[in-house]
């Protein structure tokens, strides 16, 4: 087992596992937003996205572009994308019921 690799994905999948990174990702899906926007379309403080937003951005996730005094960030679509699009395919597949899998005997 590559040691690094484990690290890695470990990193990854935790930066994963927090529900509003997720929904930043969603939405910097749609398009590129400023953070008084991304907390408006996620009906939460602004400090608690701009606290979400700082390691989205330390890990690339996410980009940050200044426009003025704002800063809009957008998607890494090459990763991120890429995926949302393995995620929805298993989901398809094996979660048809949104978050209740299927078990080996169709459940």
């Amino acid at each position: 087992m590559k040691l690094e690799l484990t690290k890695t994905c470990y990193k990854f999948f935790s930066m994963m596992a927090n529900p509003t990174r997720i929904a930043v990702l969603e939405n910097l899906r749609r398009s590129p937003m400023s953070v008084k926007q991304l907390a408006e379309a996620l009906q939460q403080e602004q400090s608690m996205v701009s606290h979400n937003l700082s390691p989205l951005v330390r890990c690339r996730f996410i980009n940050v572009e200044r426009k003025g005094k704002k800063r809009i960030y957008s998607l890494n679509s090459e990763t991120i994308e890429a995926l949302f699009s393995i995620v929805e395919n298993h989901s398809r597949k094996y979660c048809p019921t949104m978050g209740h899998c299927i078990g080996r005997r169709g459940r």
